[in-house]
Order: structure tokens, then C-alpha cells, then sequence
């Protein structure tokens, strides 16, 4: 069959018709000049999804890779073992099960680049391979090199003890986790609380599954988060990569307990009521040839563009070829692996910027001219592979919720796939961060420029989803601080007990933390998200066990000591940072269609505006940053006349 460039080659945008394209049109009439390339890309993703139906058995099994390749006890309990290594010369299995015989257990060479070995069951009928047996594959390069691999299909992989290369790991245990809930259904109004399983605890270790169950799910649940988006799952052999380094995609990260344990965390999160997110990396791959994906079959393509397109620069990894049939079978069915086995309820796709444009971002000063968007400078067949991704995963599952990490502010991308648009559900609001950092470093409080905040926190695209955060884990890590520790600093370190004497540092500081975090929470999207810890005005900054900071863990944790203590003002920030949603939750602020801002006076600093939440309430929002002033009788204009409560 031919490639994917090929199936999408010559669409004549005249003869396509996209089904609700007046729809995006309508809301946004200056992409009236770009319809034709909208139109094509739409072409050429209905052609891409034709090919599928027509010549890869449907999409639902296209898209169900992972019940083909990798490891498999058969019915008769047996092994079958499939991969796709199109530039091997000879692939072997070897491990536990065979004393690490190197030639013992060839694998068959097939038809389009895949190779299959079957073991049948012992004598006695046992499955050939242990529960929790190591292997490796041994790849023959055409270069006649020989290096042990882990299969790409592998679900579970381990490093032994003093062994700093992971091995595949035999996953099939006598009893499997049962999930006893079904998943949630979509939360109208998100409110995401974004977590890292490894530094949930105090101690300076690695936590695990267990102890985020155990927890994390109940302190999440009372701070009135509806949703966890659960980060560096997907195994990645680099800790301090923040799991931002994939080896393994479909394996869940060993370093924090069993793939069972995994399960019942995401189950007794359902049993809450809370929605599950996976941080999915499919804009790139780690460069690990020993662990992961690159070079697999001994050559520099594989899975990648050969070249300088294969690589990213600034990440120091390997970009998928997406034009390659089997390249979009094993991403798309790693989204569906992600549902099907753990009940993960939706994605945050990481780094799509990278995978939109040619130039990955890079050096690249989006200024808002559209040619940007619909010119030779996008990446048409990262584009294709999203929207293919966002049509599947809602058509087989609809109450999974996708977002996007774009800074570039691409239109369309979360406008359905029948408007013309990448089909995705919410952005990340990513200017917003960026715009209180750069206030709290640069400028004094008299100069708060209030129509700079409300342009930027009002500043998305109509009826594309947005997700609103004061900070998240981008701005924790090591180099730059929380918004608390900005504020507040040292002075965290000896005046944050409630029994010692009224700092203004201290006081300014709590002040600041709760209205950055509420104007965010009202004024900035639809969605709002909170980085673990981070509520309660964390200290310090982020830092993950390395060669320069001595393997340390001191900053690769999160204090909830200090929330939890009563002597200690942090349980303050939490109390206000629970509050805050539950009052959402009652007013459905983050459910409003319309928001006017009536007010954003600079001499002021005072900030108003107002809006109609799903309650039906009417909302009217008064912020007043002047560090020195305060106001009364201050007169402010409303949409409906009457009394206010407050």
C-alpha cells in the first residue's frame, strides 16, 4: 500500500466538502481567505481514514494495534510475538525463560517489515514465559551488529537493582484488577488538578501509585478539583526528564509500583467521582537506543524522519514520521491501550507546537498572521495526525476530553473535525503563566498595568475551549520558583507561623497569591488547573534527582506537611484555593458563555467585569491590586440592576 503522502497527494480542495465549515467560518471570518487549505486538510484526512477502512482492516482495528504486536499468551497458552522491524536482518528472544540463550528462539521474518515468533506451552500445559520474567530482544542490523532492544508493544519494563538498563518484563499474573466503576462522565466544568505520582509525599524519595491512592485522591477531592491529569506515566527510563523523555509508550513507569496498583488508583478515582487524565508525549521520543524506540530495528528511520526532521534540537530527541502507516498505528493505538487497559478518561497532548510547524517551534516568533497557520511553514501531516487522533478517540469514546499544549495559538485546533478544526476539546491558556511571572519579576506594584492583565486573561478564541492557570509544572521546575516563593521568598522560610509577628511581605504575598489565583479562576477560560502543591503557595521550585544537584530529592517532593499543619499559615492558601472551587461549583462561573469586563482602571489598579454562570446567578467580580489604596462607595457599572450579596 502506498504511503500516507501518497493517499493525500493532489486533494482538490474544490471538491471537498466539509460539513459545518460555515459553522468556523461564521465565528471567525478571516479564515474565510484560508477555506481552500482547510478544506484540503480536510481532504486528506477523510483519504487517510478511507485508506484505513479500506486496506488496514477498519479503523478500529487499525487502531487496536497493541492486540497484534508484542507479547501474547494464546489461548492455549502459548506465546505469540510479534514487531515491526522493516531494517532488521534476524531478530531473537532472549531471557528468563531461556537462561539468556542469544540464538535459542528465532524470530519468523513476514510480509512489510514484521516478525513473528510463537512458543508454545511446556509439557504440562504452563505458559512458556514466568509472571515478571525478563527479556530482551536481540536485533541483527544489516551492518550484521547485534543489540539487545525492548519490544515498542512492551507494557511493562523494569531496571534490576544496581542494572541501569531496563528490560522487558512478562506482565500476566493469575489475577488481574477488576475495575469496579464505570468512568465519570465529562465534567462542564473542568477543574484540573495536575499531579506527579512521584513527588506526592514530603519524604525525599520516589512515591508510588499506592501512596497517591491513599493520599492524594482524598485531599484532591476536598480541595474541589473534579479532575486529575496524572504526569510522567508513560515510562521513561530518565527520572529528571520529568517523563517528558519517552522510552516506553505503552508501558506504565515501573519506578511507582505494578501495573494493578495503577489500575485501582484510576478505579477508586472513578469510585469519587473524579476524572482521569494520562499527559500523553507523542510530539517526540527519547534518543535511548538501549531502552526505548530509536534505532529499534538498527536503522535511523524506523519510527523517525532520517535527518535533521528526525530530530529535535533543544529536547536532544527523535520526531515520529507520521507519513508512515505503521508509525500512525502505533500512536493511535497507544491512546486506545491507555483507555481500553488502565480506564484513563481523557489526554493532555504535550508539545504539539513541535509537531505543527517545521521549524518545531524553535526560534519561532508566532505573531498572529494567519499565513502562519495555513502556509508551507505548517507541518500538514502532524496536523492529519492529531486530527485523525482527536475523530478517533471521540468516536469510540465519548466522554474522553483531549487537550492541547500549543503556544502558538493555531485556529481551529479545538474546533470539531467536521467544522475543519484538529477536533481537540480545550487549549492551555499558555500566555497567562507567562504573563504573571514576567509581572511579579519585572515590575513594582504601582505599575501593575490592568488593561495588560485583562487583555491577556480574555485574550483566546471564541468557542475554542481554553484552560486557565496562574502556574503549572513549567513554571515550578528548577530556574525559576512558584508564584508563592516569588512573593514571598526567603521570608517563607521564618515568617509563615501563625504565631509569629505580621509580616507585609508575608501579608502582601498571601494577598497576592489568592487574587492572581482567582482572577485566573474567573476571568482567564472555561477550564481552570492547578499544579500539585502549588495551592497552597509551595515553596522553592521543582528539581528532580540529577548529576548536578548530587541525585538529590530535596526538591523532587511536595511538602503537604506544611498545609497540614496548624501552625502554620500555608492551610490558609489551601482553605482559600477549596473555597474557590467550591464556589465555582455552586455558580458554574467556568460554565459562563459571555464575561464583560466594565472596569480595568489603571490609576486605580482596580479590576471589574461580570458574568452569568450556569446557575443563572448573575456575577459581578471586584479587584482592587493598588498596593496602598483602598476604596469605598466605589462606584462600578452592572449589565442587570439590583442588590449584590456579597
Amino acid at each position: 500500500m502506498s504511503d500516507v503522502r501518497q493517499v493525500v497527494d493532489g486533494v482538490d480542495p474544490d471538491k471537498v466538502i466539509v460539513p459545518e465549515l460555515e459553522k468556523m467560518l461564521s465565528d471567525d471570518g478571516y479564515l474565510r481567505d484560508f477555506q481552500r487549505e482547510i478544506k484540503r486538510r480536510y481532504g486528506a484526512f477523510q483519504r487517510i481514514v478511507k485508506a484505513i477502512e479500506e486496506h488496514q482492516g477498519g479503523l478500529d482495528k487499525f487502531t487496536k494495534g497493541y492486540e497484534y504486536f508484542g507479547l501474547h499468551v494464546t489461548p492455549e497458552n502459548g506465546v505469540i510475538c510479534r514487531e515491526w522491524a522493516p531494517a532488521a536482518e534476524a531478530m531473537y528472544l532472549r531471557g528468563d525463560f531461556n537462561n539468556w540463550d542469544k540464538f535459542s528462539h528465532p524470530y519468523k521474518k513476514l510480509e512489510h517489515g514484521k516478525w513473528e515468533l510463537y512458543l508454545p506451552p511446556k509439557p504440562n500445559g504452563d505458559c512458556p514465559i514466568a509472571h515478571e520474567s525478563a527479556m530482551k530482544i536481540v536485533v541483527v542490523t544489516k551492518h550484521g551488529e547485534y543489540g539487545d532492544r525492548n519490544s515498542p508493544w512492551a507494557t511493562y519494563v523494569k531496571h534490576p537493582e544496581n542494572v541501569y538498563q531496563y528490560q522487558m518484563v512478562f506482565w500476566n499474573p493469575k489475577k488481574k484488577y477488576e475495575f469496579k466503576h464505570p468512568h465519570p462522565k465529562r465534567p462542564i466544568n473542568l477543574k484540573i488538578y495536575e499531579s506527579h505520582v512521584g513527588i506526592a509525599s514530603p519524604e525525599g524519595k520516589v512515591a508510588n501509585y499506592k501512596n497517591f491512592q491513599q493520599n492524594m485522591l482524598p485531599r484532591i477531592k476536598d480541595l474541589g478539583y473534579n479532575a486529575i491529569q496524572i504526569m510522567a506515566v508513560m515510562e521513561h527510563a530518565y527520572y529528571a526528564s520529568f517523563g517528558y523523555q519517552v522510552t516506553n509508550f505503552f508501558a506504565a513507569s515501573s519506578r511507582f509500583g505494578t501495573l494493578e496498583e495503577l489500575k485501582e488508583l484510576i478505579d477508586v478515582a472513578h469510585g469519587m467521582g473524579l476524572y482521569v487524565m494520562l499527559d500523553v508525549i507523542h510530539s517526540h521520543a527519547s534518543k535511548n537506543v538501549v531502552d526505548g524506540l530509536n534505532q529499534f530495528d538498527g536503522s535511523n528511520t524506523g519510527f523517525f524522519h532520517d535527518g535533521p526532521r528526525g530530530n529535535h534540537d533543544l529536547w536532544d530527541s527523535r520526531c515520529f514520521d507520521y507519513s508512515q502507516w505503521e508509525v500512525l498505528r502505533f500512536l493511535l493505538s497507544n491512546l486506545r491501550w491507555w483507555v481500553e487497559e488502565y480506564h484513563f478518561d481523557g489526554f493532555r497532548f504535550d508539545g504539539i507546537t513541535s509537531m505543527l510547524y517545521h521549524s518545531k517551534g524553535i526560534a519561532h516568533g508566532f505573531t498572529g498572521n494567519y499565513n502562519e497557520y495555513f502556509g508551507l511553514v505548517t507541518d500538514t501531516e502532524s496536523v492529519l495526525y492529531l486530527t485523525i487522533a482527536n475523530y478517533m478517540l471521540h468516536k469510540y469514546y465519548p466522554f474522553v476530553i483531549t487537550i492541547a499544549e500549543d503556544v502558538s495559538g493555531m485556529p481551529g485546533i479545538c474546533r470539531k473535525v467536521e467544522e475543519g478544526g484538529q477536533g481537540f476539546d480545550y487549549r492551555l491558556g499558555m500566555g497567562i503563566p507567562d504573563m504573571w511571572i514576567k509581572i511579579l519579576k519585572e515590575t513594582k506594584d504601582e505599575d501593575w498595568n490592568m488593561q495588560n492583565i485583562t487583555h491577556t486573561l480574555t485574550n483566546r478564541r471564541y468557542d475554542e475551549g481554553t484552560i486557565a492557570y496562574a502556574e503549572s509544572h513549567d513554571q515550578a521546575l528548577v530556574g525559576d520558583k512558584t508564584i508563592a516563593f516569588w512573593l514571598m521568598d526567603k521570608e517563607m522560610y521564618t515568617n509563615m507561623g501563625t504565631m509569629n509577628y505580621r509580616s507585609l511581605i508575608i501579608d502582601r504575598g498571601m494577598a497576592l497569591h489568592k487574587m492572581i489565583r482567582l482572577i485566573t479562576h474567573t476571568l482567564g477560560g472555561e477550564a481552570y488547573l492547578n499544579f500539585i502543591g502549588n495551592e497552597f503557595g509551595h515553596p522553592e521550585w521543582l528539581d528532580f534527582p540529577r548529576q548536578g544537584n548530587n541525585s538529590s530529592y530535596h526538591y523532587a517532593r511536595r511538602q503537604f506537611n506544611l498545609v497540614d499543619d496548624e501552625q502554620l499559615r500555608y492551610r490558609f492558601l489551601g482553605n482559600f484555593d477549596r473555597d474557590m472551587n467550591r464556589s465555582e461549583e455552586h455558580y458554574g462561573w467556568l460554565r459562563a458563555r459571555q464575561q464583560y469586563v466594565s472596569c480595568h482602571h489603571g490609576g486605580d489598579k482596580v479590576i471589574v467585569f461580570d458574568k452569568v454562570g450556569s446557575s443563572g446567578i448573575p456575577l459581578v467580580f471586584v479587584f482592587n491590586f493598588h498596593p496602598t489604596q483602598s476604596f469605598t462607595d466605589y462606584r462600578i457599572g452592572v449589565d442587570a440592576a439590583g442588590k449584590y450579596p456579597l
